[in-house]
C-alpha cells in the first residue's frame, strides 16, 4: 500500500459523527505532518495539522480529501 498523501500537503478532512456517519459541520483545511505506520487492519493513517488553529488529530486516509 502506499499513501495517498504527501508531508506538507494541504488536504481536506471531512470529520465523522457518531457509528462514522458524516458530520453536519463542513469539512476543515489541515496540513500532513506525518505518515503513520499501517496498523493491523490495514488502513492508512495521517498526523494533521489544523490551518487555523492549534489543533492536531490522527485521521484515516478515507476521511480526507485533496485541497485546490
Amino acid at each position: 500500500m502506499s499513501y495517498a498523501y504527501k508531508l506538507n500537503e494541504d488536504v481536506r478532512h471531512q470529520p465523522q459523527g457518531p457509528q462514522g456517519r458524516a458530520a453536519i459541520d463542513s469539512a476543515m483545511i489541515y496540513t500532513i505532518v506525518q505518515c503513520m505506520p499501517i496498523e493491523a487492519d490495514g488502513r492508512l493513517r495521517y498526523r494533521i495539522k489544523s490551518k487555523s488553529g492549534n489543533v492536531e488529530r490522527v485521521v484515516t486516509e478515507e476521511q480526507l480529501s485533496y485541497f485546490q
